[in-house]
């Protein structure tokens, strides 16, 4: 059985090139009519309903929009529905469920990792794609990984242990 496949319209004026843009988001195909030079962001929030990705500065520099595109964390923000069209997106809402979270989701909740919650998802986003490349990674490797995610609040050093325990607890296994 192949991929389930839905159609998401853009509705009103900022379509100025309307088209249709096929990717696959969280293991679901998906085609969306919209103007190919559309955010990422805003197709997944507004159109797909996916709000786990948030704005934050708009121009790729935060980290709060983070998706993997291809196993890679890329900024949503700035990156257009072409860029996108035939790839697998993953947002955070991807990782795991509220049944099932991923194991970075339940070492975050057992090390507190978040305070505000803004930038959890790229942060979530950054280190699910470091665990890919590197099960078990050194703590000098997350920090690298995770210097592309701005945190305001200051938990660095929680999210960091909470990398460290997701990596202990998949033992090895991506």
């Amino acid at each position: 059985m192949g991929p389930h496949r839905e159609t998401f319209r853009s509705e009103g004026g900022s379509v100025s090139q309307p088209g249709t843009v096929t990717l696959l988001v969280n293991r679901r195909e998906c085609e969306i009519e919209a103007d190919p030079d559309l955010s990422l962001l805003e197709a997944l929030r507004d159109l797909l309903g996916l709000k786990g990705s948030r704005y934050g500065c708009g121009a790729g520099q935060c980290g709060a929009c983070f998706v993997l595109v291809g196993g890679h964390p890329v900024p949503a923000c700035d990156t257009p529905l072409w860029a996108v069209a035939g790839k697998a997106v993953t947002t955070v809402e991807g990782l795991g469920s509220p049944d099932a979270p991923h194991p970075l989701q339940q070492a975050f909740i057992a090390e507190q990792a978040a305070q505000c919650g803004y930038c959890t998802s790229g942060m979530l986003i950054s280190a699910a794609a470091l665990l890919r490349r590197h099960p078990a990674p050194s703590e000098a490797q997350v920090r690298e990984a995770l210097e592309r995610n701005l945190c305001r609040c200051g938990a660095h050093n929680r999210i960091v242990r909470a990398v460290l325990r997701a990596a202990a607890a998949i033992g090895g296994q991506p």
